[in-house]
């Protein structure tokens, strides 16, 4: 019974301190657990909390109760909320000052085996991601997939290097977790559905949020979030950003949890770029220059060396017995000068190969469909790396 007061108390001080969660944590340390802050008499609220003695009308035993009833549905809707002085609590945010009073976990994975001693990274960017941002991510992903001691991914389950990320993950059979800016029955974007769902049924992945249910996702939301995705990590690896923007925060909190930061270095001119290559130059970040490389600066051996890939023999093979032989050498051609210049476009690809619009149109449809390359809305062209490994 007193674990159940106990956990309702967090749950409650986690939807009154959210926002300043070093405060919450503070009573609880100060206190020795949650449940004395709502004994307290109001004079030694105001002492405690000084200048934020107007929240002390929020400590009260109705806030208890609300929580205690909001557990109970959750339990309904097998949502499990963990407490900061709990076993199941992550130790990596134990290291972190402003670390959420509670999280809110869906996982088909037991929460003892969720946070098991395992090396977790997180891989974010821009919503924006550029046909260079995905390729790499997905090359990324994929390394540390190919490491003799398997990571699991962290993410925010955005658009763009997010999903990216999560899907790569999930593909090459490492677990992910995704740290929402939304209550936990709640997916944002609701495209992202289908992503969720395949998280939450796969063995050691989870949907993590500390807000409770029913929070919208305001984009006030999502700063607070970065800092869980950062706090979560051993590493943090920024793929894309702007000189603004979430993954920037996010790895500015992650250095200083004291945590290792790398970013994708890009063309100077490139905005997408520009966020990574300040990290660089500010000695936030190490450049990230071959997976081979990063891989050995995060520890992570690989289990073998693979033979460098020919992407015509993987096309070769692919078609040889279902196409005719002119097919299959356009269509070597065309995917050796999509590998060569990433986001080249349909009309430049013509103009380099001297096919007519509709043949080219005809070969690289039929790339996309089989999952080769990727055309984006622009009509330009990126190898899709998972089918080349």
């Amino acid at each position: 019974m007193k674990d159940i007061e106990e956990k309702s108390c967090h749950c409650a001080l986690n939807r009154i301190f959210g926002f300043k969660p070093k405060i919450g944590l503070a009573l609880i340390s100060h206190l020795g657990s949650a449940a004395e802050a709502f004994r307290l008499k109001d004079r030694d609220l105001d002492i405690l909390l000084g200048p934020y003695t107007g929240m002390k009308g929020q400590l009260n035993p109705a806030a208890v109760e609300k929580a205690a009833e909001e557990l109970s549905r959750l339990e309904d809707m097998d949502i499990r909320f963990v407490g900061w002085n709990e076993d199941d609590y992550p130790d990596l945010l134990h290291e972190c000052e402003d670390a959420p009073i509670g999280l809110y976990v869906r996982s088909r994975t037991p929460m003892g085996e969720l946070w098991k001693p395992q090396r977790r990274i997180a891989v974010i960017g821009t919503r924006d991601i550029t046909p260079y941002g995905k390729e790499w991510c997905t090359r990324i992903v994929s390394g540390l997939a190919g490491a003799q001691e398997k990571p699991v991914i962290v993410s925010g389950l955005a658009l763009g290097t997010d999903i990216c990320a999560h899907r790569t993950a999930l593909d090459n059979g490492l677990p992910t977790i995704a740290v929402m800016a939304t209550g936990p029955e709640a997916v944002y974007p609701y495209r992202h559905s289908e992503f969720a769902d395949r998280i939450l049924n796969t063995p050691g992945c989870a949907l993590v949020t500390d807000y409770p249910p029913g929070t919208a996702p305001l984009s006030i939301h999502f700063l607070r979030r970065n800092r869980i995705i950062a706090g979560l990590s051993e590493a943090s690896i920024l793929i894309e950003s702007r000189i603004r923007g979430g993954g920037m925060t996010t790895s500015k909190l992650a250095f200083s949890y004291s945590r290792e930061v790398y970013a994708l270095p890009g063309r100077v001119d490139d905005p997408c770029s520009q966020g990574c290559n300040l990290l660089i130059r500010n000695k936030i970040a190490e450049p990230i220059t071959s997976t081979d490389t990063l891989l050995e600066s995060l520890r992570l051996d690989r289990t073998c060396r693979k033979h460098k890939i020919s992407y015509e023999d993987v096309i070769r093979n692919a078609y040889n017995e279902s196409r005719s032989s002119e097919t299959v050498d356009r269509l070597c051609r065309i995917i050796r000068i999509i590998k060569e210049e990433r986001g080249i476009s349909l009309d430049e690809i013509t103009s380099a190969t001297g096919y007519d619009p509709g043949t080219v149109l005809h070969i690289a449809g039929l790339l996309e469909t089989d999952g080769f390359i990727n055309i984006d809305i622009l009509q330009r062209c990126c190898i899709e790396i998972g089918k080349f490994r």
